[in-house]
């Protein structure tokens, strides 16, 4: 796994191009102030390992969120960190049981649309903790 984490004072998205036809169309964008964004590319070896690799992901967010001052987290998929990847079906699992822990924890927590290329809009303090990239073996 490939995490690539913003802490953004602003960040903004709208759907672009649908890259993936199974997931839910979406066409309105959002706008969110002062959040942890976490991109991920979860790898094709991650499946072997997939409660591992969850629980540190979510260990490694609150430690970002807690570094930043932030409870907000919006997790979004990122698949160019990497060139392995595994199955949409499956990041997308990752994704919403990353969510679920976080949000038993008392975070905010939301998804950028899955299967999406999206118009993004980023403001992020020049802080060494506002930029944070991790690799999970």
């Amino acid at each position: 796994m490939k995490v690539l984490m913003i802490y953004a004072n602003m960040f903004g998205y709208e759907p672009a191009v649908k890259s993936l036809p199974d997931f839910p169309d979406i066409t309105e964008g959002k706008t969110y102030r002062d959040i942890q964004v976490v991109c991920v590319q979860v790898e094709e070896s991650d499946t072997e390992k997939f409660k591992s690799v969850e629980t540190k992901l979510v260990k490694l967010i609150k430690w970002a969120a807690k570094k930043n001052q932030t409870r907000k987290v919006l997790l979004h998929s990122f698949a160019h960190l990497s060139e392995s990847k595994a199955s949409p079906e499956i990041s997308k699992q990752l994704f919403d049981r990353v969510e679920e822990r976080l949000r038993n924890s008392g975070f905010e927590v939301e998804q950028t649309p899955y299967g999406y290329f999206l118009d993004l809009k980023l403001d992020a303090p020049g802080k060494s903790s506002a930029r944070i990239f991790k690799s999970f073996n």
